[in-house]
């Protein structure tokens, strides 16, 4: 990973087509093997009402959502055209080629006074391969100014159904070194597990024993566990880490119990469980 937004707040995790899973170009291990092209497409239905909105106005508003997995890809949002607005709609002349898909052309949309540059595209033929994407829309989640799932606001991506957070209770021996220094011990951490992305411990405030500064002006947002905020840590000569410990104050869905808590990650940081170091 490339830095501490990766570690925290990013979703770059396993799914069915990416890492290592099941529908992946480089699989985990298994007894079993899947006939068909290295390249995969799954086309399932995302069971609840999405909406997009733009300048205010709503301009998708769907219970016929769909997620398309593809090897190596993140799911993707595709909805029915028919249930974008269509006096929303605005043609563009760009297009992109896609050798499992077909050819795809682009749809800008307009309201509330702002307009999103090619915000969704269709495969208007799609190859034989991948008939069920005629009449749907891919769609670009950032371009638009919000979604909502059913009334829940979507932080960065749709949850993707086969992406787990799972967070628990550990009496293991948890220490944070920097700096040949001891900045935080506990045996009261929290195990937080995420699909295809390394255990993160999350240490009580009460057990840094280094001084934490901050929110700094990072930021990062996860669909799985929220907004997360930045700390630099202070080392017993002065020397401050900057991005060093992240935490999140106010977390979403399964992730609610690391409130109050901060985990570490970093080049000059070592998270040692029971004497060993555990993996950035």
């Amino acid at each position: 990973m490339a830095g501490p937004r990766a570690g925290a707040g990013t979703v770059e995790g396993m799914s069915l087509t990416h890492a290592h899973g099941p529908l992946a170009g480089d699989p985990a291990p298994g007894n079993y093997a899947i006939d068909g092209p290295a390249h995969r497409l799954f086309f399932q239905d995302f069971p609840r009402r999405v909406r997009g909105e733009l300048g205010g106005e709503t301009v998708i508003d769907t219970t016929r959502a769909k997620l398309l997995h593809e090897t190596g890809l993140l799911p993707a949002l595709y909805v029915p055209l028919e249930d974008v607005a269509g006096n929303a709609l605005l043609d563009s002349d760009h297009t992109t080629h896609c050798p499992f898909k077909g050819d795809a052309t682009y749809r800008s949309l307009r309201a509330g006074g702002r307009t999103a540059e090619n915000a969704i595209w269709l495969y208007e033929q799609p190859l034989p391969e991948a008939p069920w994407l005629a009449g749907h829309a891919g769609c670009y989640l950032d371009r638009l100014d919000r979604w909502l799932d059913e009334d829940d606001e979507v932080l960065g991506k749709l949850r993707d159904p086969y992406h787990r957070v799972d967070v628990r209770r550990t009496g293991r021996h948890v220490r944070v070194v920097a700096g040949g220094e001891t900045i935080a011990e506990t045996r009261r951490a929290l195990l937080l597990s995420e699909t295809g992305i390394p255990n993160r411990f999350y240490v009580p405030r009460d057990d840094v024993r280094a001084p934490v500064h901050g929110p700094t002006a990072t930021t990062s947002t996860c669909p799985y566990k929220g907004h997360a905020t930045y700390w630099d840590v202070e080392l017993p000569g002065g020397e401050r880490l900057g991005d060093a410990a992240w935490s999140y104050d106010e977390p979403t869905g399964d992730a609610d119990a690391v409130a109050g808590h901060l985990s570490f990650w970093g080049d000059a940081v070592q998270v040692v469980v029971d004497g060993e170091q555990v993996p950035a």
